[in-house]
Protein backbone atom coordinates (compact mmCIF):
# COMPACT_ATOMS: atom_id res chain seq x y z
CA UNK A 1 0.00 0.00 0.00
CA UNK A 2 1.26 3.50 -0.91
CA UNK A 3 2.04 6.01 1.98
CA UNK A 4 0.85 9.92 0.58
CA UNK A 5 4.58 10.91 1.75
CA UNK A 6 5.65 8.85 -0.98
CA UNK A 7 5.96 9.34 -5.37
CA UNK A 8 5.27 6.74 -8.00
CA UNK A 9 8.13 6.24 -10.38
CA UNK A 10 7.23 4.03 -13.74
CA UNK A 11 10.11 4.00 -16.07
CA UNK A 12 7.90 5.07 -18.80
CA UNK A 13 8.57 8.97 -17.37
CA UNK A 14 11.87 8.55 -17.92
CA UNK A 15 11.41 6.39 -21.82
CA UNK A 16 12.77 8.15 -24.98
CA UNK A 17 10.81 6.22 -27.13
CA UNK A 18 7.69 7.40 -25.47
CA UNK A 19 5.44 10.25 -26.65
CA UNK A 20 4.48 12.78 -23.66
CA UNK A 21 0.61 11.23 -24.43
CA UNK A 22 2.21 7.47 -23.56
CA UNK A 23 4.25 8.86 -20.30
CA UNK A 24 6.95 10.27 -20.60
CA UNK A 25 7.24 13.05 -17.95
CA UNK A 26 10.45 14.11 -18.76
CA UNK A 27 11.79 16.11 -21.80
CA UNK A 28 13.64 14.03 -24.26
CA UNK A 29 17.05 15.56 -24.04
CA UNK A 30 17.15 14.07 -20.48
CA UNK A 31 15.74 10.85 -21.26
CA UNK A 32 16.96 7.41 -21.77
CA UNK A 33 15.82 4.70 -24.48
CA UNK A 34 13.81 1.48 -22.46
CA UNK A 35 15.52 2.63 -18.92
CA UNK A 36 15.01 -0.41 -16.43
CA UNK A 37 14.41 -0.30 -12.80
CA UNK A 38 17.59 -1.20 -12.13
CA UNK A 39 18.95 2.23 -13.59
CA UNK A 40 16.35 4.26 -11.49
CA UNK A 41 17.29 2.35 -8.47
CA UNK A 42 21.00 3.30 -9.19
CA UNK A 43 20.20 6.81 -9.57
CA UNK A 44 18.14 6.82 -6.43
CA UNK A 45 20.79 5.00 -4.35
CA UNK A 46 23.20 7.54 -5.91
CA UNK A 47 20.49 10.67 -4.69
CA UNK A 48 20.15 8.81 -0.95
CA UNK A 49 16.59 8.68 -1.09
CA UNK A 50 14.70 5.60 0.47
CA UNK A 51 12.46 3.91 -2.09
CA UNK A 52 10.52 0.92 -2.80
CA UNK A 53 10.45 -1.48 -5.29
CA UNK A 54 6.94 -3.29 -6.96
CA UNK A 55 8.49 -5.43 -9.69
CA UNK A 56 5.47 -6.86 -11.52
CA UNK A 57 3.55 -3.77 -11.85
CA UNK A 58 2.04 -2.54 -14.43
CA UNK A 59 1.78 1.38 -16.02
CA UNK A 60 -2.07 2.04 -16.45
CA UNK A 61 -1.33 3.29 -20.12
CA UNK A 62 0.34 0.14 -21.20
CA UNK A 63 -1.04 -2.47 -19.08
CA UNK A 64 0.53 -5.26 -21.33
CA UNK A 65 3.78 -3.84 -19.86
CA UNK A 66 4.92 -5.16 -16.22
CA UNK A 67 7.93 -2.96 -15.88
CA UNK A 68 7.24 -2.65 -12.44
CA UNK A 69 7.35 0.80 -10.18
CA UNK A 70 9.30 2.22 -7.82
CA UNK A 71 8.01 4.36 -4.89
CA UNK A 72 9.88 7.11 -3.47
CA UNK A 73 9.90 9.54 -0.29
CA UNK A 74 8.64 12.59 -1.22
CA UNK A 75 12.10 14.87 -0.37
CA UNK A 76 11.36 17.39 -2.93
CA UNK A 77 8.69 18.01 -5.77
CA UNK A 78 7.79 15.58 -7.98
CA UNK A 79 9.13 16.94 -10.84
CA UNK A 80 12.17 17.74 -9.37
CA UNK A 81 12.79 14.15 -8.54
CA UNK A 82 11.95 13.33 -11.69
CA UNK A 83 14.53 15.71 -13.64
CA UNK A 84 17.20 14.84 -10.85
CA UNK A 85 16.94 10.73 -11.44
CA UNK A 86 16.51 11.27 -15.36
CA UNK A 87 19.81 13.38 -15.33
CA UNK A 88 21.67 10.47 -13.44
CA UNK A 89 20.92 7.41 -15.38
Amino acid sequence: MRNRDEIVLWPSYFDLNKTRAEGRRVPKKIAKPNPSLDMIVDALKKMRIPYRVIPKAAYPRAPWERKGLILVKKAKSKSEILKEVASRI
